[in-house]
């Protein structure tokens, strides 16, 4: 090529269509629109796409060529099962978006325990060839994932992501805001001995969260005491696991924020059972408002985030891209809740 472009590339490695963006200088979704044909493209950078596809010898998959040419009217969530409300939200929302275009919704579990979970995503996109993905959290940051998806120029978007925020488009709340907007809150009723419980390590939103945590305490100057910090996993047993920990510490806490409302109702769990007093002599909050934090006892202080608009909102990003270079984002609103389940400490 003749316009000063770098395409030296190993004849032994397999261009991608990275090599491609970084070759002919653009992004890699507008590489993907060259791919799929799709519009928002001027054509002086359609023509050096298609000249570096060329140079180098790339090969758009079966799947991404097959895009350009039909669509399939269909697109497949890839989402985790922590607790059901939260897949079922999920699902509405990626569903109410796509009626409204007659789009199918293919449900595909993200299992973790599965050793064919990357096999089982790959033959997902060969049979199915679906027009787009909605990776819900941790899919939404499983590398081999975005790497496959990037490297076949499928489109997708992310619910909360963590890693690599700058490719592709996502829906989100700012998840350490929201976990500091909570700890705010236990602490302007008067607590400096809050115990926090740590989600699943494999969710980005749980180191969010935990941030957020840590920030708000050293904002009012409140000594971040480390054995107040106990790990869950987004359930019930781990959260009265982890209260059990906390309340039998010497000085025990007086309110414990767990990051989810499975996890809150495992401390309420464990409170009760030692005839702690909820919240006379124990605060406790979670995260979600999900329907468990008002079908336990007392009502749960909570943060509430949109899941099934936040769910729509990514859908939406997916069916109706917006013009221009660059991801676009879609940052949703959470909200503290205050119930029965918090209140000044006392003594």
């Amino acid at each position: 090529m003749d316009d000063g472009m770098s395409t030296a590339f190993p004849e032994t490695a397999r261009p991608t269509i990275r090599d491609v963006a970084r070759i002919a200088g653009v992004s890699i979704k507008t590489v993907s629109r060259v791919i799929n044909d799709q519009q928002y493209v001027s054509a002086d950078k359609r023509e050096r796409v298609r000249q570096v596809m060329t140079e180098i010898g790339f090969k758009p998959s079966h799947a991404a060529r097959a895009l350009a040419g039909h669509k399939s009217h269909q697109i497949a969530l890839i989402c985790d099962n922590p607790n059901p409300w939260y897949v079922y939200e999920i699902q509405f929302g990626v569903r109410e978006r796509c009626a409204r275009d007659k789009i199918r919704m293919i449900a595909q579990p993200y299992d973790r325990a599965s050793p064919t979970l990357f096999d089982d995503i790959v033959a997902l996109l060969d049979q199915a060839n679906p027009d787009g993905l909605v990776l819900a959290p941790p899919a939404c940051d499983d590398t081999r994932v975005l790497d496959e998806l990037t490297r076949r120029g499928t489109p997708f978007v992310r619910l909360q992501p963590g890693l690599r925020i700058d490719e592709g488009p996502a829906a989100l709340i700012d998840n350490e805001r929201a976990a500091f907007d909570m700890t705010t809150h236990l602490l302007g009723l008067g607590h400096r001995r809050i115990g926090f419980i740590v989600g699943d390590r494999s969710y980005a939103a749980s180191g969010q969260r935990l941030a957020g945590y840590i920030g708000a305490l050293g904002e009012q100057a409140v000594e971040i005491d480390l054995d107040l910090i106990r790990q869950g996993q987004f359930d019930v047993a781990s959260g009265e696991a982890a209260a059990d920990a906390l309340l039998s510490l010497s000085q025990p806490p007086t309110a414990i924020f767990a990051s989810s409302d499975d996890m809150a109702a495992g401390v309420l769990a464990a409170a009760h059972r030692r005839g702690v007093r909820v919240p006379g002599a124990l605060s406790v909050a979670g995260f979600d408002d999900g329907p468990t934090a008002t079908i336990v006892w007392p009502a749960l202080t909570t943060v509430r985030q949109p899941v099934r608009a936040l769910a729509e909102a990514a859908t939406d990003l997916l069916l109706s891209p917006a013009q221009g270079e660059g991801p676009q984002r879609r940052l949703l609103a959470h909200e503290v809740v205050p119930r029965a389940s918090s209140a000044p400490p006392t003594g």
